[in-house]
Parts: C-alpha cells; structure tokens; sequence
C-alpha cells in the first residue's frame, strides 16, 4: 500500500451489528460471558496438565496447545467486539486492525493442522500401541509442533502482506465487529481479485490437507476398533477418541461454512453468526469437551483439589 493512502486512511469502524441495537446489550453480556468461560476453561487445562505428571503424554501435550491457540484466537477477537457490541461501533486502527487478521488467520490456522496432528497422535495410540512412545517421542512432539506453529503464522503472513498492498480511500466502515479478512478485502476499492482467489484456494488447500490426514487416521482407527473381539474394548478404545472428533465437528463446520463457501451465498449477518462458532463458540466448548468427556483430566482436577484440602 502506497504511503498516501497510509496517511489518509487513520483507522477503521467496526460496526458489529448496529443495524439491530436493540440486541447490543444481550450481545454484550453473551460475549463478555463466553469470553470469560473461554479464559477460565484453557488456561485451567494448560496449569492442570503441567500440574499433573499423569498428564505429561503427547495428547495432552498437543492438548496445552490447542488451549494456548484457543485463549490467543479470542483474546485477539473479543475485547474489541466487546466495545463494538457496547458502544454501538468500535474505532480501531489501521495497524490494529492488520495486526488481528494476522493473528487471527494464524491461530485459525494453526488448529487447523493442530486438529491433523492430534489425529495421527490417535491413530498412533490405537493401531500401533506398542510404538506408541518411539512414534510420539518428545523430539517428534516439539517438532510438529513448531510445523503447525511455522505454517500458520507464515501463511498468515502471505494474506496479511498482500492484503497490506491495497487500497482503501475513503471507505474505512467494516460491517463486521472484527477485521477478518474476507471483509477487509471487500471494502477495498483497488483489484482484490488476487488475493481472494489466494484466500480460498488456500483455504481449501489447508482444509483438504488437514481433513484427508483426519479421515486416514479415523479411517485406520476404526478398522483397528473393529477387529477387537470384545464389544467392551471396542468401546473402550473408541471412547479414547471421542472429545477429538467432537472438537474436530465444533470447528470445521462453521470454518468451512465461513471461508470455503461463496460469499455471496450466505448474507452479512450469517456470516458473522458463522464467525461467532470459530472465533468465540469453539474456544470455549473445546474445554469443555475435554474436561467433561474425559476420565483422566476429571481424576487430575480430584487429584489437584485433594492436594489444596490436604497440604
């Protein structure tokens, strides 16, 4: 982007949704609730795994980072929509609001390929058991870590980069209550062609690669599960399984619905019904799932409050 239009162009105005004021306030309480549980439920599963040696695993490992990316993707949302939601509109400017499509495409991203890597961790588990600890080792772990972590920030750099290189004169109001950037690249009065191409097909690519290394891993479990003789270890290996594939449903439904399908297929205002699921909803089931839908993390929490009762 030229200097000129930088110096012109000081900020832009998130509108949210003040075409229906009449739901500001719900929507203000909602979100300020969801944003609450969302920090509480994460980094209560980052200290409890670090707090309890029965929990220092590779899915629990890969789990510390799918809440750490939770917490980041709707700190780097919230606040903002927060005011937005508040005050009716929100002011934020132009480095502001780049700096949360970055980060925001990153961390979305990265879970994306995070959901992947967990699901090989899974496969591991149940078809190769006795590998288990040579295939998940520490070094491996850290280093798909740093993969994800790599990919996404450096993708996200691409869009950001590219997007940072148009036009936007005069027009400066975002009909969204965040800078996302399928809507950042519309309010643009320059060529956007581009980059939009470059958006879904990136989308679609990092969606087939994560969702194909998905359906394999579930694909080899399930053949596993199925040759076991008794229904009983069956279910027991299946239910190792579950909280993944619900966390899995939560956040590729509404992230396919939101940057794979046409924009003009779906309204303004489904659109950001859509962005709620991914950007707040997500974040804050994914605890949930994990701490009620699992033996291990309900036994660390009875371990952890034994220990507070009894010093």
């Amino acid at each position: 982007m030229d200097g000129g239009n930088l110096t012109d162009l000081s900020g832009f105005i998130l509108l949210g949704f003040s075409d229906a004021p009449e739901l500001q306030t719900t929507l203000f309480t909602i979100y300020l609730s969801l944003y609450v549980l969302t920090v509480l439920g994460n980094l209560m599963m980052i200290l409890l795994i670090n707090a309890d040696p029965q929990l220092h695993t590779p899915m629990y490992f890969f789990l510390t980072h799918l809440s750490f990316i939770d917490f980041c993707l709707s700190s780097a949302i919230v606040p903002k929509a927060l005011e937005a939601f508040l005050l009716g509109r929100s002011r934020i400017s132009f480095l502001g609001c780049f700096a949360q499509v970055y980060f925001f495409l990153a961390l979305v991203v990265c879970e994306c390929f995070l959901l992947g890597v967990m699901a090989y961790d899974r496969y591991t588990a149940v078809c190769k058991p006795l590998l288990y600890a040579t295939t998940m080792s520490r070094a491996r772990c850290y280093g798909m870590v740093v993969l994800v972590y790599a990919t996404g920030f450096l993708t996200s750099l691409v869009h950001t980069v590219l997007a940072g290189r148009l036009s936007f004169c005069r027009a400066r109001s975002i009909n969204h209550f965040f800078c996302e950037l399928p809507t950042l690249l519309q309010l643009s009065c320059s060529d956007a062609r581009a980059n939009k191409i470059l958006q879904v097909s990136n989308a679609g690519i990092n969606t087939v690669g994560s969702v194909l290394m998905i359906l394999v891993s579930y694909t080899y479990i399930l053949h596993a599960i199925l040759q076991l003789p008794s229904a009983r270890r069956r279910l027991k290996a299946f239910s190792t399984c579950t909280s993944h594939l619900a966390a899995i449903t939560i956040f590729y439904v509404p992230g396919m619905l939101a940057y794979v399908r046409p924009r003009k297929a779906c309204s303004r205002d489904q659109a950001k019904l859509v962005s709620v699921c991914y950007a707040v909803l997500t974040p804050t089931l994914n605890p949930l799932i994990y701490s009620l839908r699992n033996k291990e993390v309900k036994g660390a929490l009875r371990r952890l409050w034994v220990r507070k009762l009894v010093p």
